[in-house]
């Protein structure tokens, strides 16, 4: 099958196909004797496993890992139990980062509960006042 249908059958688009080519996340294909990519079952299974492992906010790394234990079927599964147990631990951080976010989103706007001037909003004036703040650092496996 050609791109496109590859494309299409994984509910992907064209460019994302290469990326993860390029990116050697999916094998490249095969070339007909017209240069066009020839794609199998195999890399419609690949996709779409790389696809629910997006779907899941895997990283590029994270995913490369679980292929290369995939292709080596017989190996333990211990190392894949370890790539979800550190991603989890990620997951976590990003929801304590976002928690933060939250509570800081509603103490601005907390001060502003009436109708007032642009020049007295309590919430632009806190924007201005955040500005002199360190910002923290993430510890997240996304950056």
């Amino acid at each position: 099958m050609k791109i496109g249908e590859l494309a299409r059958l994984t509910q992907c688009t064209v460019e994302t196909v290469r990326y993860y080519e390029r990116e050697g996340l999916l094998p490249v294909a095969t070339r007909t004797e017209g240069n066009f990519r020839a794609y199998g079952p195999e890399h419609i299974e690949r996709l779409r496993f790389i696809r629910n492992c997006r779907a899941l906010d895997m990283s590029h790394e994270e995913i490369r890992n679980l292929l290369g234990m995939i292709d080596t079927p017989a190996a333990g599964c211990g190392a894949i139990n370890e790539v979800f147990d550190e991603h989890i631990t990620h997951v976590e951080a990003r929801i304590r980062e976002l928690e933060e976010l939250k509570q800081s989103l509603r103490t601005l706007r907390d001060r502003c509960q009436s109708e007032r001037s642009v020049n007295d909003c309590g919430i632009l004036h806190g924007l201005t006042e955040m500005g002199s703040a360190p910002r923290k650092e993430k510890h997240t496996h996304l950056g």
